[in-house]
């Protein structure tokens, strides 16, 4: 006999959740679709934008710093800027959700840029003296790659894995050694013939792993601002 209480039936399924067709937090969305738009733009310039590549040898030369910010918004062909474009879209969602709402998105930009810059600084540095440029975000995307390392399979809340993580150590010397091999070979996808920044993707790529801590605390310690 069934015991059911009398008025009573089966609990109603509950509503379907609607998931949103895209995960990626806006910033790192507008970050990947940024890099195809403004090289349709750079290729429309009467030097391909060469005058805003970074030459290290402007690294001596007082007006010649501006290029080691703007060669972040430069690529040298249509397979460069889709390549990190795509590759921001893996790696730039964990920084990205870290750092909600509109002045998250600012702060984020600014890790970007700032990790470009770095990158691009070292690269200058080994290389100085130089007159080849260089262009593109791979330092930046580098960045936000080293940084991921140590965010993946964490809840935002939780922040970074801590530094000396033995996997996330043993990952960025994979990543490290992968990364000088394909320079040193001179090939990658995007390069066209053209010499390989691996310098400036490995500088970035520690620039971010290091920054991604301090950057939690400063978020955690800010949180109402990005509410």
């Amino acid at each position: 006999m069934n015991s059911q209480p009398w008025g009573t039936g089966p609990a109603a399924p509950l509503p379907p959740t609607r998931e949103p067709i895209v995960k990626v937090p806006p910033a790192a969305l507008v970050l990947a679709v940024s890099m195809p738009l403004l090289f349709w733009l750079q290729i429309r310039l009467p030097d391909m934008g060469m005058t805003w590549a970074f030459y290290p040898v402007d690294l001596g030369r007082t007006l010649g710093w501006p290029g080691i910010v703007t060669a972040i918004l430069l690529h040298g062909s249509w397979t460069h800027a889709a390549l990190n474009a795509v590759t921001s879209l893996c790696f730039a969602p964990p920084v990205a959700r870290m750092l909600p709402g509109w002045r998250g998105a600012v702060v984020f930009a600014l890790f970007y840029i700032g990790c470009g810059i770095i990158a691009s600084l070292g690269y200058g540095l080994l290389h100085l003296g130089s007159s080849d440029p260089m262009v593109g975000a791979s330092g930046a995307v580098s960045g936000l790659l080293g940084a991921a390392i140590r965010l993946m399979g964490r809840p935002s809340w939780a922040g970074p894995k801590p530094l000396k993580d033995r996997r996330t150590l043993t990952m960025v010397g994979v990543l490290f050694a992968i990364n000088a091999v394909v320079g040193l070979i001179g090939y990658a996808p995007g390069a066209e013939g053209a010499r390989i920044a691996w310098e400036a993707h490995a500088v970035g790529m520690v620039a971010g792993y290091l920054a991604i801590g301090p950057l939690f605390r400063w978020s955690r310690k800010w949180a109402p601002l990005f509410g």
